[in-house]
């Protein structure tokens, strides 16, 4: 994988797709919202100090996604839906977090 390609690529206003096997996603969406850990089995959250930089992340075996971030969504979003790498689309909804409805799946198979 090259500096420049990412684990990752966005879609529409709100979806990110989960592409690399070797690397695990964390989504950081403001400060105040769970980290969401998104692997090759799907999500899952995470409670893990966050990597100080890029490379302290890839030797994780992590990508870092910045939803604020200008290369991403540019604010911070209260629905966001993640296509993982286990065939499923899952819709995490912000309004809802400490309930069952915060992380749950959208669509069983988008592929």
């Amino acid at each position: 994988m090259s500096e420049n390609e990412r684990a990752f690529i966005t879609s529409g206003r709100n979806t990110i797709i989960h592409k690399e096997k070797k690397l695990d996603l964390v989504i950081v969406n403001g400060d105040e919202h769970p980290r969401i850990k998104v692997t090759i089995n799907g999500l899952e959250p995470f409670k893990e100090k966050l990597p100080k930089n890029r490379r302290e992340a890839k030797e994780r075996y992590l990508e870092m996604v910045y939803v604020a971030t200008q290369d991403v969504f540019t604010d911070v979003k209260q629905l966001l839906f993640i296509q993982a790498l286990d065939g499923r689309e899952y819709k995490v909804d912000y309004s809802k977090i400490g309930t069952k409805l915060f992380v749950r799946i959208h669509q069983d198979s988008y592929m």
